[in-house]
């Protein structure tokens, strides 16, 4: 049998044994060991070499014949029935993962904590080669009945593992290459082996990346499972990967001490398990659930920036699970939570932890309607947004799906909450899905959720409405909005397969989660928003042309930033949430300097902005220069004075009449020669009417930008909207 390739190498890697010494040669062209850092490579030989000790230790032959007798039926029914919650959520990833490597010589392999093969699944081919040395349900991969391999030695280091080639101890495995993580409870316990196999020669350098992958998605969702009633952190040192298998997440009790994390958690705090179990809140993050609970009283809150101790700095969000919270009360030097032994509530996306659910309000109530979240709320005096709102308002309850376009930043996720708030469903959940930040290979399972397929007829029992949590399986993100509204953002985003199973659960509104026979019915308001053209991508092939049409019941474009007029009310307003007692005010500098700006990243580039001088200035009652980031003045620095429309504009009778939003003023400006009141006295200019001076200067403006109107409405201050009217063109 093929014991792996022996030349073209490049270096080699030597093992001791029971026979003396172990040369294999590494190839750069076909071994997965070439591709290993130094430090790497040196790791990975004495993990092997270490292994081959303990097999040569416990009497096994590398020539033997193993032992490949499997557990007796009923051992290995008790053995999946021990293990039937690993399964359940072992089952659908290893669906997804096989997805990913079909056709490529491969099967992928779950084992429990001993290492015994519980499911297995993969090529048919390769399954029958790998029947031949017992690869399949029932027989035991321990290091002490097969040596070193894959499975058997994850167990033994609790690492993640590569065994490739003839680096199996035993040369009948020589045929294979075994990329293999484990798989950790909360607490630190581990709980088996997710393991894909493959012919040595057929291996691909992104197979481990994956196996990691999907063992990471398993013990997430474990956790969420066991903790789906506690205070969970999400964070990472970058926001936009919370909510991505790279986030770290860490569940409390009402106390702040630490109940368990995932692994993603543990590397970046840089903490055994153990060691995080004794810890609490405040000495790890520097903060305390009070603190959280205030910042996260909003459902719009930003994450919170935190240093560790270690200096290092992370982004966190954090979801509370408690039903209701009463109190928030001081004990000693920790603080406390008193909390109403109720069932437990998953909060939803959105959810006010502190607070009764918007909901309990009758949906014509006052008090509601101009609730901090609602529609009324949106409008800070820019028509375009104006318009928007009016559009959206008329659409409420009505079932009409809501498809929002602008540019990333511009308050899509804002409005489609705002419309949840403002609706009869704003007492169920708003469930946000980013399209963009789920790996393809994931999304499948967060958005139609699955159930073990043993127990898939359960789900249609329940045909009064979708459970709250779909038996030996997981709720999907569509069967969470149940009664409430599904945000899908980024819609572009979303994978062609998946598009034809989102069209079928819009126009069917029934859901069919993975594994499942039956479908799950479902009442959902749905509101999409992208940045992309949609039209040029069904144009492309890239996005179905069905659903388009399915989702754009109603299609608005929010403006972005440099086209409003409203910027100043904005700013206020964000700096009145940033410091609510003493909001700094800003400076005329800083004034000029963001009207004058384009800002790229709108109203969420607008907010770090502000955020950070908030911080800078401290007690400070005014915001200047001095406070801001310097790339925002280096890049602002040759705007101020970009362009000066008229020599007019030193008289005030022309310029203070061009129509501007209350709040906002046109950015000064450098007289130019040649303006309209070039040529002319001011008495002249003075007796013109209003209605021509605007118009001329409107022109000239167009004009010197080339008939860029963005760039032009930027350098006059208003919005496109007005120079298109002024100039009666039709927007396009």
């Amino acid at each position: 049998m093929s014991t792996g390739p022996r030349s073209n190498s490049t270096a080699s890697v030597s093992t001791a044994s029971s026979g003396g010494s172990t040369v294999w040669p590494i190839s750069s062209a076909t071994d997965p060991r070439a591709a290993l850092a130094p430090a790497e490579r040196q790791r990975h030989t004495e993990l092997i070499r270490q292994s081959h000790e303990r097999c040569a230790a416990l009497g096994l032959m590398r020539i033997e014949q193993p032992d490949y007798t499997p557990l007796l039926k009923g051992d290995l029914n008790m053995a999946i029935e021990r293990n039937q919650r690993l399964l359940t959520h072992a089952t659908p990833v290893m669906e997804l993962l096989f997805d990913q490597i079909v056709d490529t010589q491969s099967m992928i392999v779950l084992t429990d904590c001993q290492g015994t093969i519980l499911h297995a699944l993969g090529d048919d081919e390769f399954l029958g080669r790998a029947s031949k040395v017992a690869l399949a349900p029932g027989v035991n991969w321990s290091e002490q009945s097969k040596g070193t391999n894959g499975m058997g030695t994850t167990l033994f280091s609790e690492a993640p593992t590569l065994v490739h080639a003839d680096e199996h101890f035993m040369h009948a495995n020589g045929f294979l290459t075994c990329s293999a993580s484990p798989i950790f409870d909360p607490r630190g316990n581990i709980l088996g082996v997710l393991d894909v196999t493959s012919d040595h020669r057929a291996y691909h350098r992104h197979t481990m990346g994956l196996v990691r992958m999907s063992a990471r998605m398993i013990e997430n969702h474990w956790l969420t499972e066991d903790f789906r009633s506690s205070l969970r952190l999400h964070f990472h040192p970058r926001p936009d990967f919370i909510g991505s298998l790279l986030e770290g997440i860490a569940v409390l009790n009402p106390e702040g001490r630490f109940l368990g994390a995932n692994r993603s958690a543990l590397d970046l705090l840089d903490l055994q398990g153990s060691t995080l179990r004794m810890r609490s809140l405040a000495s790890v993050f520097g903060v305390t659930v009070n603190a959280l609970a205030d910042h996260f009283r909003s459902p719009l809150a930003d994450p919170m920036k935190l240093d560790l101790p270690s200096g290092r700095s992370v982004y966190v969000e954090a979801r509370f699970g408690w039903a209701r919270l009463h109190t928030l009360r001081q004990a000693g030097s920790a603080d406390a939570l008193t909390v109403a032994v109720e069932a437990p509530l998953v909060q939803s996306p959105g959810q006010n932890p502190l607070e009764d659910p918007a909901g309990e309000r009758p949906p014509g109530d006052p008090e509601r309607a101009t609730g901090p979240h609602s529609l009324r709320e949106l409008r800070t005096g820019d028509p375009q947004m104006d318009t928007v709102i009016d559009k959206v308002q008329r659409i409420l309850d009505r079932d009409i799906t809501l498809l929002l376009l602008g540019e990333k930043g511009t308050g899509k996720e804002l409005l489609a909450r705002a419309f949840h708030h403002d609706s009869t469903r704003a007492a169920k959940p708003f469930v946000p899905v980013d399209c963009a930040s789920i790996p393809q290979t994931l999304l499948e399972a967060e958005l139609l959720g699955y159930a073990d397929s043993t127990q898939a007829d359960a789900l249609h029992e329940k045909t009064a409405g979708p459970p709250h949590k779909a038996p030996s399986g997981r709720v999907g993100r569509i069967v969470q909005a149940h009664g409430g509204t599904l945000f899908l953002n980024e819609i572009g985003d979303l994978p062609l397969p998946l598009q034809a199973r989102l069209l079928r659960v819009l126009r069917d509104r029934c859901v069919y989660p993975l594994g499942a026979d039956q479908p799950v019915p479902v009442d959902i308001a749905v509101v999409a928003a992208t940045d992309r053209n949609l039209r040029e991508m069904i144009e492309r092939g890239e996005f179905r042309e069905d659903l388009y049409y399915r989702l754009n019941g109603l299609v608005v474009r929010l403006p972005p930033l440099r086209e409003r007029i409203d910027l100043l009310a904005i700013a206020q307003r964000m700096l009145k949430r940033e410091s609510p007692r003493h909001p700094p005010a800003l400076g005329a500098g800083v004034v000029e300097l963001f009207q004058a700006y384009h800002w790229p990243g709108n109203l969420r580039q607008l907010g770090s902005v502000l955020r950070t001088a908030v911080a800078m200035a401290e007690n400070d009652a005014q915001i200047t220069e001095a406070h801001l980031s310097d790339d925002l003045l280096e890049e602002t620095r040759g705007l101020l004075p970009p362009y000066a429309p008229v020599a007019a504009l030193a008289a005030p009778a022309q310029p203070a009449a061009l129509p501007q939003a209350a709040g906002r003023q046109a950015p000064r400006r450098a007289a130019e020669p040649g303006g309209a009141g070039s040529g002319q006295g001011s008495g002249a200019a003075i007796t013109r009417p209003l209605e021509e001076v605007e118009l001329e200067m409107i022109r000239q403006a167009v004009e010197a930008a080339g008939g860029n109107i963005s760039m032009a409405s930027k350098r006059l201050g208003i919005s496109r909207n007005t120079i298109y009217r002024k100039l009666r063109w039709k927007q396009s």
